[in-house]
């Protein structure tokens, strides 16, 4: 169902996607948009354990937008997270590694599901100021203006630029 990436040697584990996912703040949705053209937004996001086995993404937005009707419209989503992208200009070349998801998008339902997702993109976000991010969480709820979705991820892969594959493995590591 999934294209294998034609530059197999370049493709970093499930371990280092799981990494990068964990660690980069913002990354690119790529969403089915109006009139048949793409639409893509930068969101802040959380990746956690569960759903099939690559986890899930989790982030907040509007309850009315693009990005919603978009995803009301077809629940078919990428994600992508580019970890980091440092130009040789010399060698005409990038040092990058990033991560690419497919899965399905769902609007979350009911105050749990919410909680939970707020507080862990609160947690991730707004590390040591716990009781501020649950009292804006508990808030948003109330007054009914909370909106999180999660993305179930159905196939994810990662890919490290030539030069920096080629510089890991002078230093002995390869992951």
């Amino acid at each position: 169902m999934f294209r294998e990436m034609r530059r197999i040697r370049q493709q970093i584990s499930r371990e280092e996607c799981v990494e990068i996912l964990q660690r980069a703040t913002s990354g690119v949705l790529g969403l089915h948009g109006d009139d048949g053209y793409p639409y893509t937004v930068p969101v802040s996001f959380v990746w956690q354990e569960g759903g099939t086995g690559f986890g899930i993404i989790g982030f907040h937005c509007a309850k009315t937008g693009h990005k919603i009707d978009a995803i009301r419209r077809d629940n078919k989503v990428s994600f992508t997270v580019i970890d980091r992208d440092e130009v040789m200009p010399r060698e005409r070349t990038t040092k990058f590694c990033s991560v690419i998801v497919f899965g399905h998008a769902r609007i979350l339902e009911g105050e749990e599901e919410m909680r939970r997702a707020a507080n862990a993109i609160g947690a991730k976000y707004s590390k040591g100021f716990e009781d501020l991010y649950m009292q804006e969480t508990e808030d948003t709820i109330r007054e009914g203006r909370l909106c999180c979705e999660e993305i179930t991820i159905d196939h994810m892969t990662g890919k490290i630029g030539r030069q920096l594959l080629l510089e890991r493995q002078r230093e002995g590591k390869s992951k």
